[in-house]
C-alpha cells in the first residue's frame, strides 16, 4: 500500500507549479505546505487513487489516510479527508475517536479544517447525531481549530434547517470568543441556519449583538435582506 502514497506523491510533484503554490499562500496567516497543485487536478487524482483502494478495508483506507496527512502538504490532506469522507457509508460510532484526533494532530489551518468538518465529520453527525454533545466539549478546547471545528462541523446540517437548537447552543458558547477565525466559524454557521430559519436567526443577531464581535455578526447577517440586515448593524 506504500506504493500508492508514493505514487500520489510522485504525481503531485509533477504537477507542482510555482505561481499555484505562491497565489495559495495569500489566503493563509500561517505557513503552509503546498505542491502548488491545482484544485481540479487533486479532485482527479483523488478519485483516480481511490479507485486503487476501493477494496482495501476501513482501517486500512483510513492508515493511508493517515500517512498522507503526517506529511502535512495541503494537497495531501485534502485527498486523505476526502477519502475519508467517501467511506461515510461505511461509519460506525468508534470512528468518531479517529476524526477528533484528527482535528487536533492535523487541522492546522482554515482550509483543513473545513474540509474535514464539513464533510467527513458533519456526515458522521447526520448519522450519528448524538455526538454533537462532543462538538459542544469542542468550544471550551484550548486549540482554536476545535473551537472552530464545533461550529464547521455543522455547517450542510444547519443549511438544511437541521440542528437549530444546537446551532444556537454552540454559537452561545462561542459567542464572546477573541479568534477571529472562530469567530467567523460560528458566524457562518449561523448564515447557513438562518436560510431555512431566518427569523429565528435574526432574533438571536438582536439579541447578542452587543456583545457578539463584528466579524461574527457580519457573516450571520450576510444573506439576510437589506432593511434585516441594517436593523443588525445598528448600534
Amino acid at each position: 500500500m506504500n506504493d500508492i502514497i508514493s505514487d500520489i506523491r510522485q504525481e503531485l510533484q509533477q504537477n507542482s507549479n510555482e505561481e499555484t503554490k505562491s497565489s495559495s499562500t495569500r489566503f493563509f496567516k500561517e505557513e503552509i505546505k503546498s505542491y502548488g497543485v491545482k484544485t481540479a487536478a487533486v479532485r482527479k487524482m483523488t478519485k483516480n487513487y481511490f479507485k486503487k483502494i476501493s477494496d482495501k478495508s476501513k482501517p486500512e483506507i483510513f492508515a493511508l489516510c493517515e500517512d498522507l496527512l503526517s506529511s502535512d502538504y495541503m494537497e495531501e490532506s485534502f485527498i486523505a479527508f476526502e477519502w475519508s469522507y467517501y467511506l461515510r457509508d461505511k461509519y460506525e460510532p468508534e470512528d468518531f475517536t479517529v476524526f477528533e484526533r484528527w482535528v487536533g494532530d492535523y487541522a492546522n489551518n482554515w482550509a483543513k479544517c473545513d474540509t474535514l468538518c464539513n464533510h467527513t465529520i458533519g456526515s458522521f453527525i447526520d448519522i450519528y447525531p448524538q455526538y454533537i454533545e462532543s462538538l459542544k466539549k469542542w468550544t471550551v478546547s484550548d486549540n482554536r481549530w476545535y473551537r472552530r471545528a464545533a461550529a464547521v462541523t455543522l455547517i450542510l446540517p444547519s443549511r438544511r434547517g437541521d440542528f437549530l437548537e444546537d446551532v444556537l447552543d454552540i454559537a452561545d458558547m462561542l459567542l464572546t470568543d477573541e479568534d477571529d477565525l472562530v469567530q467567523k466559524g460560528y458566524g457562518w454557521m449561523l448564515k447557513e441556519a438562518g436560510r431555512e430559519h431566518q427569523q429565528e436567526i435574526f432574533d438571536y443577531v438582536m439579541k447578542n449583538k452587543k456583545t457578539m464581535p463584528r466579524t461574527a455578526l457580519r457573516y450571520a447577517i450576510e444573506k439576510f435582506p437589506k432593511d434585516l440586515r441594517a436593523k443588525s448593524m445598528e448600534k
